[in-house]
C-alpha cells in the first residue's frame, strides 16, 4: 500500500469579522435587546473559510448570525488606512496561534425607544 503524499499545510490568515445576530434563547444578550454586532478575529485559509467557523462558533453557543461583513487582514486593513490597536494586534495573533475565533466586542442593538 502506498502513503497518499501530504498536502502542504496553507498558512493561515487572522480576518476581522463583523457578525451582526438576531435574538435566540439562551444568546446572552442584555433582555431588552434586539440583536447585536460583534467583532470577531477569525483563523483561515480564507476569509471564506473564516466566515463558515465563525458563523459555526456563533451557532454552538446559542447565537443567529444573520449577516457577516468581513474587513480582510491586518494588512489589509493597514492599506485600508484602519488605525489598528496594540491590543486588537494582539487578540489577532492569539486567534492566528490558536486557531480560534475571537469575540473582541459585543455591541447590542436596541430599539429607539430603548424598550
Amino acid at each position: 500500500m502506498t502513503e497518499k503524499p501530504k498536502k502542504p499545510k496553507k498558512p493561515h490568515s487572522v480576518f476581522t469579522l463583523v457578525v451582526e445576530v438576531g435574538r435566540k434563547s439562551g444568546d446572552g444578550l442584555p433582555d431588552k435587546a434586539t440583536g447585536a454586532a460583534l467583532m470577531c478575529y477569525a483563523s483561515g485559509v480564507d476569509e471564506a473559510e473564516a466566515v463558515r467557523e465563525t458563523v459555526a462558533i456563533l451557532k454552538q453557543a446559542d447565537m443567529a448570525p444573520l449577516d457577516v461583513t468581513g474587513y480582510g487582514t491586518l494588512e489589509d486593513r493597514r492599506a485600508q488606512g484602519h488605525e489598528i490597536e496594540e491590543d486588537e494586534i494582539e487578540l489577532m495573533q492569539k486567534a492566528l496561534d490558536e486557531n480560534a475565533v475571537i469575540v473582541a466586542q459585543v455591541t447590542p442593538y436596541f430599539d429607539k425607544d430603548g424598550a
